[in-house]
């Protein structure tokens, strides 16, 4: 890409890194961005509201390709020291979302100068973390026919600027599953004179390693036991309410919502036995990132000619991303840059996006909007 471009791109990162915004609040975010794709080319900018992309029109009839960056940050402390260091307190950019949404507008700079023979959608997305972004950018699929769609996510414990992928499912479907109890409270020393759920509550927890070992089968689940709260520092009462808090994982959506109903039929047992009343909630419901054997070949087409290492992926992450939304209304694939082997991972205080990734995904995007 041109050095010009590179040197803008990662200035707006350091920008991007010293102001970060959590998942639906990228006000700044998203104005910022928006102001440099005006300010440094005549790409039109379609203004969603939450969200925003640019497209490069060639000519009606060409195929609709389009490239994805999500920008939120994460609730964390900055603790490396950084000439371009976070700003704010419990806000930093420990996923690389920076780097992302500077890759993309670095592309978009090199289409709008050298132009392209696809239409091109660069599309930024606000709260990925959440997994409430992607549900409502996957709009533009329908409202711009795209053809076909690509992302990546920069990834430690792979070499430096190497490219992995895989076909099929890359990343696990989750979903965090709330269970509210409520009996009711009695005087510690007559605990028999209420409805403790404590009992209950810790039944449904001993029984998950064999519950969700019997569904092995039936593809990988995972159930993690988040959070516990039951009464409070009283010790002169036994508590009537309680919550489990637990993380639900598949590799494959199906697998996800068996999981969910089995739990449910457990829990409800369990509240029947103790004569408890019961409430389910859910939330960052991500779906499987699923790509497409054909875009995925594409990536591997272009690394290739590139000269990038390319890594043939052996199975699919149990991290979850909301990218999944795209490609069940779309062809397309998403696929991991390296940060390097011993590089520290994304969700850790010692982690920072890479610059030199800026490039590495530029050259790919560029030679995957060829195809």
């Amino acid at each position: 890409m041109e050095s010009k471009n590179f040197e803008l791109a990662k200035r707006l990162r350091h920008e991007l890194h010293q102001h970060p915004e959590l998942s639906n609040e990228e006000v700044w975010t998203k104005k910022h961005l928006i102001d440099f794709l005006k300010s440094n080319t005549e790409l039109e900018i379609v203004d969603k509201g939450n969200w925003f992309y640019a497209a490069y029109r060639a000519k009606e009839g060409e195929r609709n390709v389009a490239f994805r960056a999500d920008y939120d940050a994460l609730p964390m402390d900055e603790v490396i020291d950084l000439p371009y260091g976070s700003k704010f307190p419990r806000k930093a950019h420990k996923c690389g979302h920076d780097g992302h949404a500077a890759t993309l507008a670095a592309f978009a700079l090199e289409i709008d100068q050298k132009g392209a023979d696809r239409n091109i959608f660069f599309l930024f997305q606000p709260a990925e973390e959440t997994a409430d972004g992607a549900i409502q950018c996957a709009d533009l699929i329908k409202e711009e026919n795209i053809d076909e769609i690509f992302g990546y996510h920069n990834m430690s414990g792979q070499p430096f600027q190497s490219v992995a992928v895989i076909d099929g499912t890359a990343q696990f479907a989750s979903k965090g599953m709330t269970i509210s109890m409520k009996g009711t409270p009695a005087h510690a020393s007559s605990p028999e004179d209420g409805v403790n759920p404590s009992f209950a509550i810790a039944n449904i927890i001993n029984e998950l390693p064999e519950f969700t070992g019997a569904m092995k089968g039936q593809g990988r689940v995972f159930c993690t036991v988040i959070c516990v709260s039951i009464g409070s520092k009283a010790f002169g009462i036994s508590p009537g309410e309680g919550e489990l808090l637990l993380t639900l994982r598949a590799l494959h959506e199906e697998n996800l919502h068996e999981l969910q109903k089995n739990l449910e039929n457990l829990v409800e047992v369990q509240a029947k036995r103790y004569g408890l009343s019961l409430n389910f909630s859910y939330t960052d419901e991500f779906p499987e990132t699923f790509n497409h054997k054909e875009s995925s070949d594409k990536v591997r087409q272009i690394a290739t000619a590139t000269g990038m290492q390319l890594i043939e992926m052996k199975e699919a992450l149990r991290i979850s991303e909301d990218y999944g939304h795209y490609t069940k209304l779309t062809k397309g694939a998403y696929f991991y840059l390296g940060n390097g082997e011993d590089y520290p991972h994304i969700h850790t205080s010692g982690f920072d996006f890479r610059d030199e990734l800026i490039e590495t995904g530029v050259e790919l995007f560029k030679g995957l909007a060829e195809l």
